[in-house]
């Protein structure tokens, strides 16, 4: 079939969006990969020895990065459909939400090691609350921002 619509174009390779409970779905599967890759990685700089002020949030600093950065091109691909359009506005608001949820994920976690008594949990308990809270910011900042759909 020929068309002489300009926008008729822009739909055709668009895939679908899953839905709210579908990109929530797919957002936890990638979420848990990478907070898994996000721990590891901060755990693993504990081990070589980042354990005390400021390498601790160095080490944070540097896990996030490797967790959010995998998230981000993941969840581009498989969880918003708003996703699949390239641009320097989406890298933009990516840069802009990822430099947010870096210093609320690094502070928190900094706050978090200075409220929780110390114990052999303190380290996993205070990364936990600073993912869970930067998770939280990202979802909904890459759902209607990033990523937004364009209304149809």
């Amino acid at each position: 079939m020929v068309t002489t619509d300009p926008q008729a174009d822009v739909t055709v390779g668009r895939p679908a969006s899953p839905g709210l409970v579908g990109q929530l779905l797919r957002f936890g599967l990638i979420g848990g990969f990478c907070a898994l890759l996000d721990f590891g990685t901060y755990r693993g700089l504990l081990a070589l020895g980042m354990i005390d002020a400021p390498w601790v949030d160095l080490a944070r600093a540097i896990s996030f990065v490797v967790g959010t950065t995998t998230a981000f091109f993941l969840n581009r691909k498989f969880t918003f459909a708003g996703g699949q359009r390239k641009g320097a506005g989406q890298v933009g608001g990516f840069v802009l939400l990822y430099a947010v949820t870096f210093f609320v994920a690094v502070g928190m976690n900094r706050w978090m090691l200075l409220l929780i008594p110390a114990s052999a949990w303190e380290t996993t308990l205070a990364w936990v609350i600073s993912q869970a809270t930067a998770t939280t910011i990202n979802f909904v900042m890459l759902k209607w921002v990033v990523f937004r759909e364009p209304r149809s």
